[in-house]
Formats: C-alpha cells, structure tokens, sequence
C-alpha cells in the first residue's frame, strides 16, 4: 500500500496541496500572498516526486491509475508550465490590479486535473480528470471579470465544453453496455476476446468518447471555439491551457487509440488522420490573416494540434513518443511567446498587435531575440526543438505508411513560416510607430524566458535523450 502511495505522489502531492491551498487562501491575509508561495514549494516538490517516480512503470489502487513511465514525463511536463505560469502571472495580473490568491489555486487545481488524466487507467478517472481540469479553466479564462472579452472568452468556454462533456458521458455510457468495463485493461481484453455484450454499441461509444476528446483538444471539426476562448482570456492563462491543457487532452487519447488497436482496423486511424488535416490546413491558413498577435497565435494553437494527432493517426509506439516529444517541445516554445506578450500587454481590452511590434529590436533586443527564437522553433526552423518534434511526428507518419499526411504536415509548416517570420520582421525590419513596449524587465519576468528559451534551445541541441526515455516506456 505504501509503495502505491508513492509512486502516486506526484499525482496526491498537487491535488492535496490545491485543497490545502483554499484553506491557506481563507486564513492568511490577501495582502501577504501566501498562497502564491504555497503553491510555487508545492509545485516544486511534486516535481521532484514525478522525476524520481518515472521508473516507476505500473498500476496502483486497483488497476485505477497508472505510475510512472509517460505519465509521470506528462506530469513534469504540467508541473512546469503550471510553475511558469504563476511566476508569469504575478506581475501580468498584479500590474491591473486584479492580483487575488484564487488564481493561483485554480492553477493548482488545473493541474491535478491534468494529472489524473495523463495517470487513468479508467473511464471514471479520466472523466474526473477532464472535468477539475475544465472547470478551473472556464473561472480562469473569465477572471479579469470586469472586461466583456474575458467574460465572453468563459462563457463560450464553459458552453461548449459542457456540449462536449455531454459527448464524452454518453460514450463512456455506451462503452461501459458493450463491454461491462470502465477500466481500460477490461475494455482491451473484451476486445481481443470477441465478448462485447453489445458490439454495435462499442463503436458508437468510441465515436461519442474522440468527440468529446476532440472538443477538448480543439481539432478540425469541433476547433470553431478556441481561437475566440485563447483570444478573450487573460494572456498568461491562454498559454497555459494552449500547451499544458492541450498536452493533457491529447494525453486522454493515448488509451483510447492503445486499446482501439487490437481491434485491427483502420477506420479509427483514417478519421484520426483526416481530422489532423483538416487541423493542420485550417489552423495555419487562418492564422495567416491574423494581425492581432494572440489570436494569431490561437489559430496556431489548433494547427500544432493538428501535428500532434498524427503521433495519434499513427496509433504506434513511435507515433506516440512523437507525440509527447512535441507536447513537450511545444509547451516551452508556445509558453515562453505568451510570456513575451504578457509583457507587452498593456491594455486587457486591447491585444497586441503586429505593428506594436514594430523595431522592439531597438529597445528591447533581449525581449525581441525570445521571441524570435520561439518563433522560429514553432516554425520548424533547425536546430530549434519544434524542428525535431514534427520530424520524429512526419517519419512516424512515413514509416507507418502514412506518407500523404506528413506531406500534409510539411505544406501545413510551409504556410506557418509566413506568419511566425513575419513576427520576426516586424521586430527587427519595421520601423517604429505608436509603441507599447515594456519600460521594465524584472527577475521575475525574465525567468519564465529564460527557462523556456533554454529548454527550446537544450531540446533542439540535444534530442535523442528525451527522444530515447520516451521510446523505453512503450518497448
């Protein structure tokens, strides 16, 4: 019992530490900002736990989540954007003085989510997962209250993502008559056993489940809400629900294609496939005409989405290392460019713009080379980390027989250098007009970039090492 206990921790850490952090919030004083320190060593620790825990491959509380291997990377992987996420929020939320600890919490909260999803190995715990992990989302997207696009950003968000979770309760429903098992180990072997109660309810079930999934990870079709819900919400909180709470999504899938394998068929995979075309093409055209640099980024957001679901098309081993090798890549490089806009941000009614941009080189080059750099690596540009995700995510899709989707993938980048470059431009070939710079750059704004660019820089140096632990966990 105790080891399961531990190999738990990471997941037990953060969701115990965000209970705790609502009473802290209740008796500490506003004004001290206890919660923002309780929930930065909280963080920190689980950290540690999920690090020391990923050799830790298994099952614990009766078969109901899993331990260490991917998710415990997975865990990592939200712990950190959570950590930069309440570093960068402080001076962004602060500096309109709308600074209260319930963000902070609804943070914590958000994360436990994501764990529990990465960690299920049941129906009921992942739905659990999905559920802590949306509803702090939609208070977090409407939390600057006071302005119509947030509310408007949270009211969009809660409404059709209680749409989707109507999707996800009736496949699971339908799931559960077919095979009389909510655990995906159970589900699995009624498969390959041929003992479906009702097998024509089976794949209605899984239909219903990546339709919910699919609203949640914002792909081609049910992609409509998310650059509106990216654009309204508060910068710093649309980096975090873009990269973590994309990640987690995706992460949901995992399961449901592993076990929708030994089915032997191609029908799953050929809808996962033309659902990440339509992701990638729609995604990156739309945002070509983008002059609001948020929202630019959002319909971004929905093409890289796109990438990732062929690590899911794939439904492979490798296909899968792509895709946490890309989630991963994909949460500094698209964190670190809302950090950056967080900073210019100087009106919440207001999103920056690409002439705001214009000759920041000259005044800001530390702040303009970050951006560059994210820039770039989103792009695909070598030897940035965004490069080798979609590389190891296209030969995935090649060796598997999938050449025409990573053909997609690759026209799908082409379009994208237009719009990330022309960013790049702006900030250093434009001249400059009316300005909305940032005057100051304190430690606290500068250590969210510095974390992200370096990882963006260390996973493009270095691939292969994160590459090759990933590739252990499904051998």
């Amino acid at each position: 019992m105790m080891n399961e206990w531990l190999c738990a921790s990471p997941l037990i850490l953060i969701s115990f530490a965000a209970v705790i952090a609502l009473v802290v919030d209740a008796l500490t004083p506003n004004s001290e900002r206890t919660t923002y320190h309780f929930s930065l060593v909280s963080l920190a620790i689980a950290l540690v736990a999920a690090i020391i825990t990923v050799p830790a491959n298994g099952l614990a509380f009766s078969g109901m989540i899993r331990t260490g291997g991917a998710p415990a990377v997975l865990d990592s992987v939200f712990i950190v954007g959570g950590l930069l996420t309440i570093i960068a929020a402080r001076p962004y939320i602060a500096a309109r003085n709308f600074e209260h600890d319930e963000f902070y919490t609804l943070v914590l909260y958000a994360t436990s989510g994501m764990m529990l999803i990465a960690h299920a190995q049941h129906l009921l715990i992942l739905f659990i997962g999905i559920e802590v992990m949306s509803l702090s989302f939609y208070v977090l997207a409407g939390y600057f209250r006071q302005t119509v696009s947030s509310i408007e950003s949270a009211l969009k968000y809660f409404l059709l993502g209680a749409f989707a979770t109507g999707f996800l309760v009736f496949g699971i429903a339908l799931v559960y008559s077919a095979t009389g098992s909510l655990d995906f180990g159970g589900i699995g072997t009624a498969i390959k056993n041929h003992t479906l109660t009702f097998p024509r309810l089976f794949p209605i079930g899984i239909a219903l489940i990546i339709v919910g999934l699919g609203f949640k990870v914002a792909v081609f079709p049910f992609h409509q809400w998310a650059p509106d819900v990216y654009d309204g919400a508060p910068t710093v909180v649309t980096g975090f629900m873009s990269t973590a709470g994309k990640a987690a999504a995706l992460g949901a899938f995992i399961p449901v294609v592993l076990d929708m394998i030994s089915l032997d068929e191609q029908s799953v995979q050929t809808v996962l496939a033309l659902s990440a075309t339509g992701t990638i093409i729609i995604g990156n055209i739309a945002a070509v005409v983008q002059r609001r640099i948020k929202r630019m980024l959002a319909y971004s957001s929905v093409a890289h989405a796109g990438y990732m679901l062929i690590g899911l098309a794939v439904a492979n081993h490798r296909g899968l290392t792509a895709l946490v090798f890309y989630a991963v890549a994909y949460l500094f490089m698209q964190l670190g460019a809302f950090v950056v806009l967080a900073i210019l941000d100087r009106d919440v009614e207001r999103s920056v713009e690409l002439d705001d941009c214009a000759g920041l080189a000259t005044k800001h080059q530390g702040l303009a080379a970050a951006m560059a750099l994210f820039m770039f690596s989103l792009a695909g540009i070598p030897p940035m980390a965004g490069f080798f995700g979609k590389y190891y995510l296209f030969t995935a899709a090649i060796e598997a027989g999938y050449t025409w989707l990573a053909i997609v993938g690759v026209i799908g980048s082409m379009i994208s250098v237009y719009y990330y470059i022309g960013v790049v431009v702006y900030m250093y070939f434009k001249d400059a007009r009316e300005t909305i710079w940032a005057t100051e750059m304190s430690a606290t704004k500068r250590l969210p970039l510095v974390v992200t660019a370096a990882a963006v820089i260390v996973l493009g140096i270095v691939p292969s090492a994160l590459e090759s632990l990933l590739s252990s966990f499904w051998k």
